[in-house]
């Protein structure tokens, strides 16, 4: 399997955001990376090779239920054994419950995937 990972501005802005409050979260997010290289397909299915990972902030103490939740778009190139993985948007789920369908076209936009 040969996965590249990419993100976008948003994202990385996203991240720098939310790593001010929570230290172990670029830990935390290389360690997702590197389990979404071994299995791309983690996290529910929003449709479109869109998914949404519940993502647990070790500094919060709160597990993935109360964590982060990481929006990722994956595109396969042949079959499921090649492909990119966009990180498109990362948010807080105690300050924010969920995303729009609006707010992940807009990023699908500046990734240039639609």
């Amino acid at each position: 399997m040969s996965y590249k990972l990419r993100t976008i501005r948003s994202f990385d802005r996203d991240v720098k955001r939310l790593a001010k409050h929570y230290h172990s979260l670029r830990d935390d997010l290389r360690l997702l990376a590197g389990q979404l290289l071994e299995n791309p397909l983690q996290g529910a299915d929003l449709g479109g090779g869109i998914r949404k990972i519940r993502l647990a902030i070790t500094s919060k103490q709160s597990g993935k239920r109360g964590g982060a939740r990481v929006i990722i778009h994956i595109e396969l190139l042949t079959g499921m054994h090649e492909g990119t993985i966009c990180f498109l948007a990362l948010y807080d789920k105690s300050a924010q419950s969920s995303i729009s369908d609006k707010i992940i076209r807009e990023l699908l936009k500046e990734a240039g995937i639609i």
